[in-house]
C-alpha cells in the first residue's frame, strides 16, 4: 500500500529508489526545474519530472519522467497517484490547479500550497489578493474577457498602458500600448500568446519606475517551530519585451526602501502560505536619496528566472533554498559571496537539433560560468542558456556576464 504522501520527511532520511526515500515530483521540467532537481538529488531525494514535451531539461537528470498535458486533470492525478510523491512541486503556471486542490484535500503535499498555485497561475488572482485584500500598492488595472471589455479597460486606464494575458510566462503576449493605433495589435498578441483555457487579459497603467527588482523570499517551517521568513539580497534586472535579459545582485537600495520591499514581500507570501522560495517582483519609483514608493508587481511561488544569478553570487542558490524549505531543513544564513550577474543566451532561429559554438571564448572571461539548458528545440529568442560572472562591483560583474554570453552562438 502507498505511503501517506502528506507526512513530513522521516527522521531517518531515506534512499532514492527505495520505499523509505523522499520523492519530489516536478510539475514542469524546464531550466529552473532542472536546478531544483539537481539540488534535491544532492540531498538524496528521488526526483520525478513531468512536462508536456519529452527530453525537457529536468527530465535529462531526473530518476524518472512523464510526458502529459499539464492542463489535463485526469492525467495529472494519474501520475501523482502512480508516483506517490512526498512533495508535489509546481514549476510552471499552466496547470490543472483544481485537480491539485482536490489532491491536497486528500493529503498530498503541494508546494507551497495548491491554493497559492491557483492564485498565482494567473495575474487576476494574485493582483486581486495583493491590491484588494491586502491593500498593497500596485499599478491601476482592469481585466477583460471580451474585446468590448478590453476597449472599456483601455479607456479607463488610458495611455500608456501595458496589456498582458492573465496567464503567460517569459513576457509572452505582453505589449506596451502607447496610442490608439497599438490597441488592436496588443489584443491579438495577448490572446495568441496566453496559456490556459479561459483567456483573459489585464490592462495595467504604466508605472514610471526607476528600479525593478526581484526579492527572493523564503518561507520555511521546521517541525515544532513557527514559520520563518528569509530574504536574499535584492536582485536588479533588465527586461526586453517583458522577458528578462540580465540580472544582478545586489541591487543597491536605501534602507527604508529595502524595508518597504521586505514588508510587501512578507505580506504577500504570508497570505499565500506554505513553504518554499517565492520570487516577488517590485517596482521602485522616486529619488533614492528621498522617500521612494514601492509597487507590488507579481509573485511566483517558485524559483525565479532572474534569480539564476544566485548560482554564482550567494552561498546558497535560490534552488538550494527552495529545496531546503520544501524538505523542512534549516535555511541558515544567506550570504552574498561577491557582486554577481547573469546574462541570457538566446537562440536566433528555429532548430530541432541546436548546437553551440563559442564556449571556449565565453569561458575565457574572468570568473565566468555557463549553464546550457539542453533544450531539445530552439526557436527565435528562446532562452537556451545563461552566462554567470562575479566582479568586485556590480557593473564589473554585469560586463563580464554580458561578454561571456555574447560569445555563445546557438545554431
Amino acid at each position: 500500500m502507498a505511503r501517506m504522501a502528506n507526512q513530513p520527511p522521516n527522521v531517518a532520511w531515506g534512499t532514492p529508489l527505495s520505499d523509505s526515500g523522499q520523492r519530489l515530483l516536478l510539475l514542469g521540467a524546464g531550466e529552473l526545474g532542472r536546478e531544483v532537481a539537481l539540488e534535491a538529488m544532492r540531498l538524496g531525494i528521488e526526483v520525478i519530472a513531468v512536462d508536456a514535451y519529452a527530453h525537457a531539461p529536468a527530465m535529462q537528470v531526473a530518476h524518472r519522467s512523464h510526458v502529459i498535458s499539464m492542463l489535463d486533470g485526469q492525467a495529472l492525478k494519474k501520475v501523482i497517484k502512480q508516483e506517490c510523491p512526498t512533495f508535489v512541486v509546481p514549476e510552471v503556471e499552466a496547470l490543472a490547479t483544481d485537480t491539485l486542490i482536490a489532491l491536497e484535500a486528500e493529503g498530498w503535499k503541494v508546494i507551497p500550497t495548491a491554493l497559492a498555485t491557483r492564485l498565482t497561475m494567473d495575474r487576476e488572482g494574485i493582483r486581486r489578493l495583493a491590491a484588494e485584500e491586502l491593500g498593497l500598492p500596485t499599478s491601476p488595472y482592469r481585466f477583460a474577457a471580451t474585446e468590448a471589455e478590453y476597449q472599456e479597460a483601455i479607456a479607463t486606464i488610458g495611455f500608456p498602458c501595458v496589456v498582458k494575458p492573465v496567464m503567460s510566462s517569459s513576457g509572452k503576449g505582453q505589449s506596451l500600448v502607447k496610442a490608439a493605433a497599438d490597441v488592436d495589435t496588443a489584443w491579438s498578441y495577448a490572446f495568441e500568446a496566453g496559456r490556459g483555457k479561459d483567456q483573459r487579459v489585464i490592462v495595467e497603467g504604466f508605472v514610471e519606475f526607476d528600479t525593478e527588482i526581484t526579492l527572493l523570499t523564503v518561507r520555511s517551517h521546521l517541525a515544532g517551530a513557527e514559520p520563518t521568513t528569509h530574504f536574499c539580497p535584492p536582485i536588479g534586472h533588465r527586461q526586453e519585451s517583458g522577458d528578462y535579459r540580465e540580472s544582478w545582485q545586489p541591487c543597491a537600495l536605501n534602507p527604508n526602501t529595502l524595508t518597504q520591499c521586505q514588508n510587501i514581500a512578507r505580506a504577500i507570501t504570508d497570505a499565500l502560505g506554505g513553504v518554499g522560495l517565492f520570487g516577488v517582483e517590485l517596482f521602485i519609483a522616486g529619488d533614492p536619496s528621498k522617500e521612494q514608493t514601492v509597487y507590488f508587481s507579481e509573485v511566483s511561488p517558485r524559483p525565479h528566472d532572474t534569480g539564476m544569478v544566485t548560482m554564482v553570487s550567494q552561498n546558497m542558490s535560490e534552488f538550494e533554498l527552495h529545496v531546503r524549505a520544501i524538505a523542512g531543513l534549516p535555511i541558515g544564513d544567506i550570504e552574498q559571496i561577491l557582486p554577481g550577474a547573469s546574462a541570457v543566451i538566446l537562440a536566433s532561429e528555429t532548430s530541432d537539433s541546436p548546437t553551440y559554438t563559442g564556449l571556449v571564448e565565453a569561458l575565457t572571461v574572468p570568473t565566468s560560468k555557463l549553464r546550457l539548458f539542453g533544450k531539445p528545440r530552439a526557436y527565435k529568442n528562446r532562452r537556451m542558456g545563461v552566462a554567470l560572472a562575479l566582479g568586485n562591483t556590480v557593473e564589473e560583474a554585469r560586463v563580464r556576464a554580458r561578454d561571456s554570453a555574447s560569445q555563445v552562438i546557438v545554431h
